[in-house]
């Protein structure tokens, strides 16, 4: 067969001025040791770490069917060096790492809220909104050069006849004329044709947006209590976007502990659970996406699939043979199969359902598929 898929995830890229604990927080999430300094441009390649979703569903499954291996679905954060004014036009270290930022799902935008004179601000104060803006001017220059040639380009294959290209005239006029009011592509009022229409173009504004508030230590207790953070929160309204609070520092404290020490060392600040989860739940809701399960002998494994897909396109994350040669789909929700006790046990109950190329997948669905290829 051939097709086969490793374990899919997403990807996020982390942004932001430099000195807002961007590093400092990739560091911590995914233990990779980029270089962090109180200097900008200390992260000179945007560093790549992979981490696990945290799920407990698989641990108990695993337990259940005595499985060889846990394989939990991923999300991989890529660190991108501290943008500044002028990025898009090449100042710092520019054009290149907006292009890298082109290639994940989200962006999740680090944004300093906390004082700290020991930490030089770029710009010489705490302001959240200001470097917010800061960051989406760069994007939308970003962005802007991207539209403008391709409306130079479909020009000439518009007088040639191309109807796609004259389609898409209009859609590239509505992005222009939110950039000039310093709004984003996704605040352009673009339909679905129109999004359709510049899908390839990968704009840097059209991604969905994690705003991942950094407070104080002693602040993450409360964070809404907190001036800065609701400062964030109502940019962030307008936008469709999402605001996680975190603290780099606790997440860096986290990370240096074994986890069996992690519940304790959190219930002693207060907390349910760490950043991380948090950040990743968000993610998960921002970007619209689910975890199916497979369980057996050999493995438990988590799989992302985006809300709404059917059992053949989640047959298909799998290997692409499940979803060609698709016949049905064996399925039981993770609470009826844990009541059960047991996959024999859900069956003799009449708990398991058989689905066909239309049911829509739904979150905690534990997933045997039927092909025939």
């Amino acid at each position: 067969m051939t097709g086969k898929n490793e374990t899919m995830g997403f990807s996020l890229g982390i942004v932001g001025l430099p000195n807002v604990g961007k590093s400092t927080l990739f560091n911590a999430i995914t233990k990779a040791g980029a270089e962090a300094s109180n200097y900008p441009f200390c992260t000179i390649d945007p560093n790549v770490g992979v981490v696990h979703v945290p799920d407990e569903r698989l641990q108990v499954l695993t337990r259940m069917h005595k499985s060889e291996k846990t394989i939990p679905t991923v999300v991989q954060f890529v660190d991108i060096a501290g943008l500044v004014k002028g990025a898009s036009k090449g100042e710092g270290l520019g054009n290149k790492f907006l292009a890298t930022i082109r290639e994940v799902d989200a962006i999740v935008h680090v944004v300093r809220c906390f004082e700290d004179s020991n930490i030089t601000h770029v710009d010489g104060s705490i302001d959240p909104k200001r470097d917010i803006e800061t960051i989406h001017l760069e994007l939308i220059l970003a962005d802007l050069a991207t539209v403008e040639k391709r409306e130079h380009s479909d020009a000439k294959k518009a007088k040639s006849g191309d109807a796609q290209a004259r389609e898409r005239q209009a859609a590239l006029e509505k992005l222009k004329a939110a950039f000039s009011r310093g709004c984003l592509a996704r605040q352009a009022g673009l339909t679905d044709k129109d999004l359709e229409g510049v899908r390839e173009l990968n704009l840097l504004t059209l991604k969905p947006i994690l705003f991942a508030a950094n407070v104080a230590e002693g602040d993450i207790r409360h964070p809404e209590q907190v001036a800065l953070v609701k400062a964030v929160e109502a940019l962030a309204k307008p936008l469709g976007a999402s605001v996680c609070p975190i603290s780099a520092k606790i997440e860096s404290e986290i990370a240096e502990l074994d986890e069996a020490e992690t519940p304790a060392f959190l219930k002693e600040l207060g907390l349910n659970e760490s950043g991380l989860n948090r950040m990743v739940r968000s993610s998960y809701q921002l970007l619209n996406l689910i975890s199916f399960l497979t369980s057996g002998e050999k493995e438990t494994r988590a799989w992302t699939i985006t809300r709404g897909a059917k059992a053949p396109k989640a047959a298909g994350v799998i290997h692409t043979d499940f979803e060609k040669g698709f016949i049905k789909a064996e399925i039981i929700s993770y609470a009826d199969l844990v009541s059960a006790g047991a996959w024999n046990q859900a069956r003799e109950k009449g708990l398991l359902r058989l689905e066909g190329k239309d049911y829509v997948m739904q979150d905690g669905d534990v997933v045997i598929f039927k092909f025939n290829v």
